[in-house]
């Protein structure tokens, strides 16, 4: 099996419309022999991701939790915040929600590139 390698430009794109396009070229679901069970998507390789554009007040209303483990430590970070300091991790965080929740995941997720 030979993987394309898919590049995206993410300058003036809305960040979901960009991670569901990520998302489905990542699973093989683009590609006519798609299989759920098999992992055929394609390399994909994102630019410009801190030029995204975000719609409505999402930068300054959503917020970011994780429990770190231990007991009263729910550590919580606003999108603003977390685009600042990490636009890319940002965009994988989103894309990785919109895989599948499997053991495929990881495998599929590696193959994401991307560039500031």
């Amino acid at each position: 099996m030979e993987r394309e390698t898919i590049k995206l430009d993410a300058t003036d794109q809305s960040m979901g419309r960009l991670a569901s396009k990520i998302a489905v070229c990542l699973m093989g679901k683009n590609n006519p022999s798609y299989q759920p069970h098999i992992d055929a998507g394609d390399i994909v390789e994102v630019e410009n991701v801190s030029k995204m554009k975000f719609t409505g007040k999402k930068l300054q209303n959503k917020v970011y939790h994780h429990h770190t483990g231990y007991v009263g430590n729910l550590k919580s970070i606003k999108m603003s915040e977390l685009f600042a300091k990490n636009p890319q991790g940002l965009l994988r965080k989103c894309v990785m929600g919109m895989l599948p929740k499997n053991r495929l995941r990881s495998l599929m997720i590696k193959r994401l590139k991307i560039k500031k």
